[in-house]
């Protein structure tokens, strides 16, 4: 056997000493060891040995539910913030207080050509693509805010404004209020440009 907790018991050979060791017994159930020193220490040494079956829990599914608990037939509502530029069209959608983003596609990322980041086409599938992922988020209405570049730029919304709204209206989300949100400066700085303008 070895060397056990400080016992050397050697039991493949003959026992000098029948009083060495009366009973060793390891039974299937929680049980313990017990070794009988000589009669001059006259001492019990017991080991427990615990026997303990391994628990495995087994994970429990839960059903999550993403959005708002609403009613049936009852509209939640988000806000899509629409920038349209001539380079570019973001279709961002938050919470009503505009603190949580919810989605956000921009026609660069529909599109492979640079030209075609701003187009009506790239902003319909970006427009597709929000649309569908807050149906999975449990948002079925949604308040617009337009806006173009603004400042000392152009306050003229680019070419995907309108197709991106069109998309959102068409795929089914119902859509409260519209509103334009260009900044539109007091007073700014300077245009760039130059004194005599640009020149094509």
């Amino acid at each position: 056997m070895g060397l056990f907790l400080g016992l050397r018991l050697n039991f493949w050979s003959p026992i000098e000493n029948p009083n060495k060791i009366v009973a060793a017994s390891l039974p299937s159930s929680p049980a313990a060891l017990l070794f009988r020193c000589s009669a001059d220490s006259a001492a019990l040494v017991s080991v427990s040995v615990a026997m303990s079956k391994r628990r495995t829990r087994e994970p429990k599914e839960e059903n999550v539910t993403l959005g708002p608990a609403a009613r049936d037939g009852e509209l939640v509502f988000g806000v899509a913030h629409i920038f349209a530029s001539f380079n570019d069209t973001f279709i961002h959608v938050t919470d009503l207080s505009g603190m949580e983003t919810l989605v956000r596609v921009t026609g660069g990322m529909k599109v492979k050509a640079d030209r075609d980041e701003s187009s009506p086409y790239a902003a319909m599938l970006a427009a597709q693509d929000v649309s569908q992922r807050c149906k999975e988020l449990g948002i079925t209405a949604l308040h617009i805010k337009l806006r173009a570049t603004g400042g000392n730029k152009t306050k003229t919304p680019g070419p995907g404004a309108q197709s991106a709204l069109r998309a959102l209206a068409r795929s089914g989300m119902k859509i409260g209020r519209i509103e334009d949100v260009t900044p539109i400066p007091t007073d700014s700085t300077r245009r760039k440009g130059g004194r005599r303008g640009r020149r094509l």
